[in-house]
Parts: C-alpha cells; structure tokens; sequence
C-alpha cells in the first residue's frame, strides 16, 4: 500500500476519530470522571482527529459558560488516562485504545472574527450587489 503525501486525513481516521469523540462525550455525560470542575462544566467536543497510527486522539473541545478555557482543558488533561480506560466498552473493536489528549477549540472564535469581518462596513459596500449597478 502507498502512503499519500496529502496531509488530509483518511476515511478510516475520520470514522475513528468520530468513534472516539462520541465515546469520550459518553463518558463526560454519564459524570464518570470524578472532578467538581469538569462535572458542573457543560463540555462541548467538536472534533476528534486521529494520528495516521490511530494511537492518539486529539480531542478539541470548548467548555461552555467558563471564561478560562485553560484550567478545564488542563483537568481534563489531568484525568485522560482514566477517560482512556472508561473508552474501552464503546471502542472494544480497536486493537489499540489511543491516548487522549485535550485541546481547545479555537475555530468558534475563529468563525466570530471571519463574521465580524464579513459585516463590516468596508466588506458590506465591497460585496453589495447594488453599488455595482451605479458606476
């Protein structure tokens, strides 16, 4: 088999790495990880990207309602091995069980700005379909 060149994942990278998320999303709504912080925060996990091994799972999520993103991810780092071992009844098909490791998500506030951008004055007259008209 020839490896690709591309950096875009497979198919089989992508089917696992939603596998993984909704496991770990499992395991945080079920409250199996015992930390007063991660269990009055409302986590949200929008993706899990996979190595080309499958032997690690990045997962990027956004706590809710929490201004320091940091100390979540942080606590949610400090238990990756005991949500790791709580993966194994959904992920029991996988020959190896990847390790977790947490990451924010910056792509909403990456969305908020490109938003903002698009509704600014200078971009509204630039892609206003009637200003065209009268040149």
């Amino acid at each position: 088999m020839t490896r690709s060149t591309s950096s875009a994942p497979s198919q089989r990278m992508l089917r696992v790495g939603e596998q993984v998320r909704a496991a770990i999303t499992q395991v945080l709504q079920r409250g199996e990880v015992r930390d007063p912080l991660i269990e009055k925060t409302v986590i949200s996990i929008s993706e899990v990207r996979m190595s080309p091994d499958l032997k690690i799972a990045t997962a990027y999520v956004t706590p809710l309602g929490v201004a320091d993103h940091a100390v979540v991810i942080e606590a949610l780092n400090k238990h990756a091995k005991f949500i790791r071992g709580r993966l194994g009844p959904q992920l029991r098909q996988m020959k190896y069980m990847p390790d977790v490791r947490f990451r924010d998500d910056t792509s909403f506030d990456n969305y908020q700005k490109i938003d903002a951008l698009l509704r600014s004055p200078e971009v509204s007259r630039d892609l206003d379909p009637d200003t065209d008209d009268q040149e």
